[in-house]
């Protein structure tokens, strides 16, 4: 899913007047930068292209999840609940926020799912964290259904779905906050570098006072004389991310573009075979296509399957560690997650790309299902 495999003279465009000015920081030396912003315009670009009121770029995707969970505020210790299968930043911000990560099931979306959030909401459930996994939308009906019930905020990880919607409205824009990622791997990069968005001013204060010591970025006095507003920590986006950034959102509907025809190709010769299951998607037009992902009946059977591609030389996605195994590991729970643990074992993963040959690998997969 990586939009480096677009890098071209734009980028490099961005990145020059960036350097002529000479200032990488993206707050003040007005009068050297000559109106070089790359940082506040790349905001407003994001902000307009999600269709949200305020956005702020911070410096990683982990950086957006924490300076969101520190800008609600919530009570320490209370839970946060995510699901098993995600990223382990996920699980990291909601523990470095002061915060108690409670995990729940997943479905055959690979996202949370809302039943597992009801059973697991008590009196000590302050927030609720889905996270869009591979670039496709959670049950955003249902989990916002479920949280305006028991009046508990949202906080959108969408740092793997940068630009997918749900029924016509994008990710990351449902709940108070929506986070996004940009490093090297993901479908818009600034190599590092990450986005937090909302439509609440105040949030959005809280959050732009935290990700930079606490400074309220006032116009009318210089920086370091106003008064600090609140605790924080330097997670600012700098200029060269900015730069970047800007290129890559003018490249990002054509990146999603290709990617959905080539994983439509691939999934074509697929369909043929009837033991494969694909994925649940809750809005399949919605999704990015940065993944494909599909089940096999049994787990010896998708272990095969699996090594076959390796022999073929398709290199399956590596999920289950990083991304479940290691999320167990670091929460206290006596729960096994089996009902999740079942789906990710059957599972195969391909990794969709730009400049990559679909059919060719198409027609290799073609040929191993007809091994079945």
């Amino acid at each position: 899913m990586p939009g480096r495999e677009v890098f071209g003279e734009e980028e490099i465009q961005q990145v020059a007047e960036v350097l002529k000015t000479g200032v990488l920081f993206r707050y003040g030396f007005e009068d050297q930068r000559k109106g070089v912003f790359k940082v506040v315009q790349f905001e407003k670009e994001f902000a307009a292209y999600t269709g949200s009121l305020y956005a702020l770029g911070v410096s990683s995707g982990t950086a957006a999840l924490k300076t969101a969970l520190k800008g609600l505020n919530l009570p320490e210790k209370t839970k946060v609940l995510t699901p098993c299968f995600t990223f382990v930043a996920t699980i990291e911000s909601i523990e470095e926020a002061g915060l108690i990560p409670v995990l729940c099931e997943i479905d055959e979306s690979l996202n949370i799912s809302v039943q597992d959030i009801e059973s697991q909401i008590d009196k000590q459930t302050s927030a609720v964290l889905p996270v869009h996994m591979m670039g496709s939308a959670c049950d955003m009906s249902g989990i916002m259904a479920a949280s305006n019930q028991f009046n508990l905020p949202v906080i959108e990880d969408a740092c793997q779905a940068t630009g997918a919607e749900y029924k016509g409205k994008k990710l990351g824009t449902f709940g108070k906050y929506g986070c996004f990622s940009f490093d090297y791997v993901k479908v818009l990069t600034t190599g590092e570098g990450g986005m937090v968005v909302t439509d609440d001013e105040d949030l959005y204060k809280q959050a732009d006072w935290y990700h930079d010591h606490g400074h309220p970025h006032r116009s009318d006095v210089a920086r370091g004389v106003e008064k600090r507003m609140r605790k924080g920590t330097n997670f600012r986006m700098n200029e060269m991310q900015g730069a970047l950034g800007l290129a890559q959102i003018e490249k990002l509907p054509s990146i999603i573009k290709n990617h959905k025809k080539n994983k439509a190709l691939i999934k074509q010769v697929l369909s043929r075979h009837d033991f494969i299951k694909f994925r649940k998607h809750y809005d399949e037009d919605g999704e990015i296509a940065t993944f494909l992902a599909f089940f096999l009946p049994d787990v010896k059977m998708a272990e095969r399957f699996k090594e076959k591609m390796k022999e073929n030389s398709i290199t399956p996605g590596i999920m289950n560690y990083w991304h479940f195994v290691a999320n167990i590991e670091s929460v206290q729970t006596n729960r096994q997650f089996e009902k999740s643990r079942e789906i990710l074992e059957r599972m195969v993963v391909i990794d969709i790309l730009i400049k990559m040959d679909a059919e060719k690998i198409a027609d290799t997969l073609d040929k191993i299902c007809k091994m079945f």
